[in-house]
């Protein structure tokens, strides 16, 4: 007797016989890369000591409307959460030097001088999903999100621990002004595909 791996997984629309789970993205295939942060501009560093990254979440403000027996909801404005990377702290002091240069740029602590203007410390950031190829074999970008008009909103430098062998890291968060999502073809996918304005001004607010 054969056993059909075809069958293995949910049937769809009434149908028993399915075909097959797509591959899914692997959280370990990533790469984080950074344009225009610090100021040496050496961010294959910050790329190869990353340890962890979230992917952009978006968010709605809700508008309640009250009305007569009820109540109605609408969406509101949108917002980005943080997106938080840790990145291992090497020997060399090559990750925290950038990382400081970066707050710098945002505001000299030395002078106590602040930056004219956002132009002048903001960053772009793309966190890359790759298909797990390597060496001979060019990674296959799966998905990228591109955040931009990023800056450090905050910098935890982790602490030292007589108890732990684990190496130090320091956590960014990175707030950003708006991202937009692309497939392996270089094509807007998702987040950031025009699809038109899905309805015309003066139509209701349930519909």
């Amino acid at each position: 007797m054969t056993i059909n791996l075809a069958k293995l997984g949910v049937p769809v629309n009434g149908n028993p016989t399915n075909q097959g789970l797509l591959m899914p993205k692997l959280q370990y295939r990533f790469r984080v890369n950074f344009l225009n942060f610090g100021v040496t501009k050496a961010t294959n560093e910050l790329t190869k000591q990353i340890i962890t990254a979230s992917r952009p979440s978006p968010e709605f403000d809700d508008v309640m409307l009250d009305v007569y027996n009820s109540r109605i909801h609408i969406a509101g404005k949108p917002k980005w959460a943080p997106v938080s990377i840790v990145i291992r702290d090497d020997a060399s002091g090559a990750v925290s030097r950038l990382v400081g240069e970066q707050v710098q740029k945002q505001f000299d602590f030395y002078e106590q001088a602040s930056a004219a203007s956002g132009a002048d410390y903001k960053f772009q950031t793309h966190i890359e999903l790759l298909d797990g190829g390597n060496g001979a074999y060019t990674p296959v970008v799966l998905e990228r999100f591109e955040l931009y008009g990023c800056y450090l909103q905050k910098v935890e430098y982790k602490g030292g621990d007589y108890k732990s062998s684990e190496p130090l890291d320091i956590t960014l968060s990175i707030t950003y002004d708006n991202a937009a999502q692309y497939n392996s073809a270089e094509q807007l996918n998702g987040i950031g595909v025009p699809v038109g304005r899905p309805s015309r001004p003066g139509s209701q607010a349930t519909g």
